[in-house]
C-alpha cells in the first residue's frame, strides 16, 4: 500500500473515532439532503450556523465527507432493468475486468468482493438485449451469475454504523 494511501486511512479511522454525537447528526443529515444550508444543518443539530458550517468543513477536511451527487431514478432516464452480476475470475483477468467494466456506461458500480466470486457489478440497461451483451461481453473475463433487481430500498447512512465516541 502506498504510504499516501496508509496516511489517509490512518486519518480517517483517526476521525471516525473522535466522532461526537452532533458529527454523526450532521453527516446523517446530509446523507439525506445533501444540498441543506449550513444554517438549516446547525438549526437541526443545535448549533450556529458558523459553528455547523465549520464541523461541515471539517468532515470534509479530513476525508469523511468526499463529495455530494445527486442521486438519479434509473428508470427517468429509461434504464428499466437492474441487474447485479456476480464474475469469478482469474488474477491475470482481473485488471482487464475492470478496465472493461469502467469503460462500459451501464456499469455503474464494482465491488472487489472476497469468496468464490472475485467483483460484482451494479448494471442498469434500457432493455434485456443490452443487459445479454454486458453479460456476454463480461463472461469473457470468467463465469457470470446474473440477478435480475426486483426493487431497490433506500441506503441508511453510513453514521448508524459508526462506534459512539466516549
Amino acid at each position: 500500500m502506498a504510504a499516501a494511501q496508509m496516511i489517509s486511512k490512518k486519518m480517517v479511522r483517526t476521525t471516525m473515532e473522535s466522532l461526537d454525537r452532533i458529527d454523526r447528526d450532521i453527516l446523517t443529515l446530509l446523507q439525506a439532503e445533501g444540498r441543506l444550508s449550513g444554517a438549516e444543518v446547525g438549526r437541526r443539530v443545535g448549533l450556529s450556523q458558523p459553528a455547523a458550517s465549520a464541523r461541515i468543513q471539517r468532515l470534509e477536511k479530513s476525508g469523511v465527507i468526499t463529495g455530494y451527487r445527486a442521486v438519479v431514478d434509473p428508470a427517468a432516464l429509461g434504464l428499466h432493468i437492474q441487474a447485479v452480476i456476480r464474475l469469478r475470475t482469474t488474477h491475470a483477468q482481473l485488471a482487464r475486468a475492470l478496465d472493461f467494466a469502467s469503460q462500459t456506461a451501464e456499469i455503474t458500480s464494482i465491488l472487489r468482493v472476497t469468496g468464490e466470486d472475485c467483483l460484482i457489478f451494479d448494471v442498469h440497461c434500457p432493455e434485456a438485449g443490452r443487459l445479454e451483451e454486458v453479460v456476454d461481453a463480461l463472461a469473457r473475463f470468467g463465469p457470470v451469475t446474473t440477478s435480475l433487481v426486483l426493487r431497490s430500498y433506500p441506503s441508511k447512512p453510513l453514521t448508524s454504523a459508526t462506534p459512539t465516541a466516549t
